[in-house]
């Protein structure tokens, strides 16, 4: 019998740490499958710091190192350095990068560091209980905004593809999202297009993956997908926003 469908290599048949609905699963296996289809797993370093990837060291086939909180592309720029030839990939939450990491993300990217970024923007912190993160939506209610994001004092999102492609070293920054089938298969898409990149040596890349975190949202898997569409995607638009290998940059 011929097999159509089967979990990939580069990922590790043990059960996540995620919660049900969770859509981190669907970019690790996104991920992994690019590594397998390049037939590189050998070859690729990642890097996870602390939030909801912490654990990634247990699911990924490659090599893994863990990272300090916000400081995945400075241990990858370490690494890319040392080993030139290998792939270098940090795989982040909103928390993570936009916050605490704000600095390591846009030094990296304006120093045109050959790595491939993966972002998962789920506007709240989710491994540390739901408190408000630098993507939270305005109004957005969590745990530390009880009443809903007020922008007077907590000030905007933060549009993290938007800002890094002002940047000169930014080679590919892409908004996706991955609340329905052809949206993922954009997503796997543009990752594999992100480790390409990296490949040819033309830079850094950073792949925005809009994402639900039903718990922390207080929803049901189908409502927390829902959300992502009627609510995130409007303040996210999804598309490229650079890409210096083409024409056609928003």
């Amino acid at each position: 019998m011929a097999v159509v469908f089967e979990r990939p290599k580069a990922l590790i048949d043990v059960p996540t740490h995620y919660c049900p609905g969770c859509t981190h699963g669907i970019v690790h296996r996104l991920v992994a499958e690019v590594i397998d289809e390049m037939g590189i797993e050998g070859e690729t370093i990642g890097i996870c710091p602390v939030g909801c990837s912490v654990m990634a060291y247990d699911y990924f086939g490659c090599d893994m190192i863990e990272a300090p909180h916000g400081r995945a592309p400075a241990v990858a720029t370490g690494v890319k350095r040392t080993n030139p030839d290998k792939f270098v990939f940090t795989y982040q939450g909103d928390g993570d990068l936009a916050a605490i990491g704000t600095a390591e993300t846009v030094h990296a990217a304006t120093r045109g560091e050959n790595i491939v970024i993966i972002f998962i923007n789920n506007t709240i912190y989710g491994m540390t209980g739901g408190q408000m993160a630098p993507t939270t939506l305005p109004g957005q209610i969590t745990q530390t905004t009880p009443f809903g994001r007020d922008t007077q004092l907590a000030g905007f999102p933060v549009r993290v593809c938007e800002m890094l492609s002002t940047l000169t070293g930014t080679a590919y920054a892409h908004r996706v999202s991955v609340d329905s089938v052809p949206h993922v298969r954009e997503t796997k898409k543009a990752i594999r297009k992100a480790f390409e990149i990296q490949k040819a040596k033309k830079g850094f890349s950073i792949i925005e993956i809009l994402s639900t975190c039903p718990t922390n949202w207080g929803l049901t898997p189908s409502e927390a997908i829902k959300r992502l569409r009627d609510e995130m995607i409007p303040y996210y638009p999804l598309g490229v926003y650079k890409d210096t290998t083409e024409e056609g940059n928003k």
